[in-house]
């Protein structure tokens, strides 16, 4: 995955317990740990917003990009390549 999540640094400089950051975002530690490690599919702006505001952070102090494997990176391209829309978003 391209895309690293670095909530893990930022709450050892914090030194704030996992449990603690999800009551403060008002996330379920469940829903943290996905995060955390990588495997969410999607992040709320709001939700980001939220970390960072706990945290004292930016955005870019819990999200960055690394090349992947070529396979990685076209397969990625591939799947992403069919758009959907939440209804939501009508």
């Amino acid at each position: 995955m391209p895309i690293i999540v670095d909530i893990d640094v930022m709450l050892a400089k914090r030194k704030m317990p996992v449990g603690t950051l999800a009551d403060r975002v008002g996330i379920t530690p469940a829903n943290l740990a996905v995060l955390k490690n990588g495997r969410a599919k999607a992040v709320r702006f709001t939700t980001l917003e939220a970390l960072c505001e706990v945290l004292g952070c930016q955005p870019g102090d819990l999200l960055r990009w690394e090349p992947g494997d070529a396979d990685e990176l076209t397969s990625t391209t591939a799947d992403d390549s069919e758009m959907t829309t939440d209804s939501r978003d009508n």
